[in-house]
């Protein structure tokens, strides 16, 4: 018997966007956000990848006003290494997971002293050896520290390149080829800003606010929803 395909899922083969549209979608939202930024805060490419490992599981709003005190006082590794486990654990005790976080933090301040000077690598490969680093987040330092047209892939863009049937896949590293595939080039450096910040913000996970997007009608996703 063939099963009943779930309500509320696009079927690829029928709506798969094309380039034009793709191409409309990211042009009304560099309309409306022509510089979209990313919402963690931080003052050098050192608090920016500390801010994202600790980001994981995490709010950027709940990040933030854990590390606006930790920031004053270690912005740097080698600060960082002096102010100690024990007082990072401490600033940023709001945060799950934040024992493990707080080695993390220590660990990887102490490999970019060892191994890259004290200065954070402009390189994937680099950033993943890190502890607590994975491709989401040397993806998010690539693109902000340094200008790289990466696609970090959150919860909010896997759900919206299946759900859009942008970029479908059951995996976040098969999203983020796929993004990188079908995003114009010169919408490919802030891409995944604007992916995001609609997630976050109309394209919510339990009830997108259909009514409100910019992009209603190129999207394929049934049922839409009403205010």
């Amino acid at each position: 018997m063939r099963k009943k395909r779930a309500a509320g899922k696009a079927k690829p083969e029928q709506t798969r966007l094309g380039k034009a549209k793709i191409k409309e979608i990211f042009g009304r939202f560099r309309d409306a956000e022509p510089e979209p930024k990313g919402e963690l805060e931080h003052v050098n490419a050192y608090t920016l990848l500390v801010a994202v490992v600790l980001s994981a599981q995490a709010t950027d709003a709940g990040v933030n006003k854990a590390t606006r005190g930790l920031f004053a006082k270690a912005d740097t590794p080698e600060k960082m290494l002096a102010l100690g486990e024990d007082n990072v654990r401490e600033a940023i005790k709001t945060i799950g997971l934040y024992r493990n976080k707080a080695k993390n933090v220590i660990a990887l301040s102490r490999a970019l002293i060892e191994d890259h000077g004290g200065e954070v690598p402009p390189s994937r490969d680099a950033l993943e050896a890190l502890p607590g680093v994975g491709r989401k987040t040397a993806n998010v330092v690539l693109n902000i520290a340094f200008g790289v047209p990466t696609m970090a892939v959150d919860t909010h863009i896997f759900r919206i390149s299946n759900r859009l049937n942008l970029a479908p896949g059951k995996t976040p590293l098969v999203v983020e080829q796929g993004l990188e595939s079908v995003v114009p080039q010169e919408f490919a450096m802030h891409a995944h800003h604007w992916l995001i910040l609609h997630g976050r913000y109309v394209c919510k996970a339990r009830k997108p606010e259909c009514w409100r997007c910019l992009i209603a009608d190129l999207c394929p996703y049934e049922p839409k929803t009403a205010a």
